[in-house]
């Protein structure tokens, strides 16, 4: 055995040792019991059946929609709370509902959790999928011992459709092009996000503010978004630094666009870990066959999104930068809008895969952070040393980041406190739990402790992260050129997503 290894198994026996002995002498909420070991001794989720009486396969108009989740909230009221979280451009509310055992109330030390379907509206099979979804886990809570687990250690909150404007002049059976795919004003939703690497100046949208300030609320861990048009798990970043290979020629930095390199977060490793779950558990989507012989394929069924085809203003991005959220976009069909007797194929293909991501919101390493006191420090700035997107603290002191098995050190600030390093090791078998006691900083009179870099009063990119927007390509380069690669962006989405 090497001496790092050696090193490493010492950690652990120390950290476990320090942490029996902490928990003794110090009074902290009770810890969840939902470690990956126990998930791993559980029994595979069983296979869904729909009672058509309340769920079939079929496209459900936004009036059945409703319908359907008011009913499911008046028929599991234990497991289910319905919220919207605001109103699309024609007044249909953006339905979220939540399932799991405590539905009302955050559950103290257990993670929050999302998928977001139909952010373009004319791709559909998510949001029916996250509707059967629904009805699988409130359905299958007493009698399935995987569904249990999940539901008591996590809140699951499903967002069926960000887009129904554009679902309802959406037609069935188009597999491509772009009727739908825009909200009521013609904006695409998943172009209409802040962006790190570039300004985005396209007018922020009644879905994509009501989304951002849900986020904002909630402290999400993990959070899956489901399109259509390929079959593949991207990851971020979307965008790039380096969105042009030629400076000098509008017409190569037209091109280069499809030929794209990847765009690299710090957490690569994990990105990667939960894609590769997703397609895994997929029946087909790890095989990485191309949809069409003219479309790419993806190895193992995964992809760095800014490799497939740059973007400014997408989700997954936003949501981890500014607020550490990890989103994997999930293209779960080749067909945009396929006819509806091929969805109850589509649910077989993806019933796992979607249980077994959420699952993966209890790997890594979770807390909480406290004053000397022992009380909760709300919107304490943390960051995995090396990892530089951060992360925040919720009010009750909590913390979450997924990560793989390793050895970490967490940087923790807060405004009026002594900065804290910590070591600690995460292991497969089950998440890591780190509770740090902050001590408040000593003032000098007339001075003060200086923040680091990383500390965020409010939620955004923290200062030292931010690089400025890229110059576009440029006043002295022709107009029409510009319009052509804006034209080719605008083709590329519409086909691939």
């Amino acid at each position: 055995m090497s001496k790092r290894w050696t090193t490493i198994s010492f950690l652990i026996l120390v950290y476990t040792c320090y942490r029996c002995t902490w928990a003794q002498q110090t009074q902290i909420p009770e810890q969840p019991t939902n470690n990956l070991e126990l998930e791993a001794a559980l029994p595979e989720p069983r296979a869904y059946v729909p009672d058509s009486q309340y769920l079939d396969f079929v496209y459900h108009n936004h009036e059945e929609l409703t319908r359907f989740l008011r009913a499911t909230s008046a028929r599991y009221p234990n497991l289910t709370a319905l919220y919207s979280i605001g109103k699309s451009i024609q007044g249909r509310e953006l339905w979220v509902l939540v399932v799991s055992s405590s539905p009302y109330e955050h559950m103290v030390g257990k993670p929050d959790v999302k998928y977001v379907g139909n952010i373009h509206g004319n791709e559909p099979v998510g949001r029916e999928l996250l509707l059967h979804l629904i009805q699988y886990l409130v359905s299958s809570y007493d009698t399935d011992q995987y569904v249990k687990w999940l539901l008591d250690n996590t809140r699951i909150h499903i967002m069926p459709s960000m887009n129904p404007d554009g679902f309802a002049v959406s037609k069935e059976g188009t597999c491509d092009g772009g009727q739908g795919r825009y909200n009521a004003r013609g904006f695409d939703l998943n172009r209409n996000f802040p962006d790190y690497f570039k300004q985005n100046n396209k007018r922020g949208q009644p879905e994509t503010d009501a989304v951002k300030d849900w986020i904002s609320k909630i402290q999400f861990v993990l959070s899956g978004s489901l399109h259509g048009g390929a079959l593949v798990a991207s990851y971020p970043y979307d965008n790039t630094p380096n969105a042009r290979i030629c400076r000098s020629s509008a017409l190569c930095a037209m091109f280069q666009t499809y030929s794209a390199a990847p765009s690299l977060t710090p957490d690569d490793d994990v990105f990667k870990h939960l894609s590769l779950v997703y397609a895994k558990n997929h029946a087909k989507m790890s095989r990485g066959v191309a949809c069409k012989s003219a479309t790419p394929a993806f190895e193992n069924g995964i992809t760095n999104g800014a490799a497939w085809y740059p973007l400014t203003g997408g989700m997954q991005d936003y949501q981890y930068v500014w607020y550490g959220c990890m989103e994997v976009t999930l293209e779960i069909s080749c067909c945009k809008y396929p006819p509806a007797y091929e969805l109850r194929k589509y649910w077989e293909d993806n019933q796992l895969s979607m249980i077994k991501f959420l699952a993966e919101a209890h790997r890594g390493v979770q807390g909480f952070v406290f004053d000397n006191n022992n009380n909760p420090i709300e919107r304490a700035s943390l960051k995995i040393k090396g990892r530089d997107v951060g992360f925040q603290t919720t009010k009750h002191g909590e913390f979450w980041r997924i990560l793989l098995p390793g050895y970490y050190k967490l940087e923790v600030f807060a405004e009026g406190y002594s900065p804290r390093e910590i070591e600690f090791v995460v292991v497969e078998q089950h998440p890591t739990l780190l509770n740090v006691t902050l001590q408040p900083s000593k003032r000098i009179e007339g001075t003060l402790t200086p923040l680091s870099p990383l500390y965020r009063p409010v939620p955004g990119p923290p200062p030292h992260l931010y690089r400025p927007p890229t110059p576009g390509y440029g006043a002295g380069e022709s107009s029409i050129f510009s319009s052509i690669t804006s034209g080719l962006n605008n083709l590329y989405s519409n086909l691939f997503g």
